[in-house]
């Protein structure tokens, strides 16, 4: 006769399935080895995966500044032509004692006003969150929310 503490001799469909899923043949210290081997190889790929992102946002900013000064010095020089011109053809169309300094005012205050148009964009393009390594951190956020389904 079977006690309350004796398991019950019984084996329904629905307990070998319960006992399917429970049953791991494996010891609680190789699942422990196992969590910690995957975890280890886990960070080991999360660390590669951020080196290899950080290497790629690096050299977007050196393309990024080269590029920012050797366009900056191309049109400085195409730019200082044809500030010339527009100031003569300028003052041209003022009286001859207003035209020079008056033609040379209205196109620096133009001109100034394309530069902080243009530093603000190239100061945006290198702004942190254009640089962050996104897909580092979305693959860290996926890997802790599978730990924790794992852990309940």
């Amino acid at each position: 006769m079977a006690t309350r503490n004796e398991p019950q001799a019984h084996s329904t469909p629905d307990n070998r399935a319960r006992d399917n899923r429970t049953h791991d043949d494996r010891s609680l210290g190789t699942l422990f080895s196992d969590l910690t081997r995957e975890s280890t190889t886990l960070v080991q790929q999360e660390i590669a995966l951020a080196r290899a992102e950080m290497s790629e946002k690096v050299s977007q900013v050196g393309n990024g500044l080269a590029s920012l000064i050797i366009g900056g010095f191309v049109l400085f020089a195409g730019l200082l032509k044809l500030l010339d011109a527009a100031i003569y053809g300028i003052g041209e169309l003022f009286p001859p004692d207003l035209g020079p300094w008056l033609a040379a005012l209205i196109v620096g205050a133009i001109v100034a006003i394309i530069g902080i148009v243009m530093l603000q964009k190239g100061r945006s393009n290198l702004k942190p969150q254009h640089l962050a390594p996104q897909r580092t951190a979305e693959s860290l956020h996926r890997d802790k929310e599978f730990v924790k389904e794992q852990v309940r």
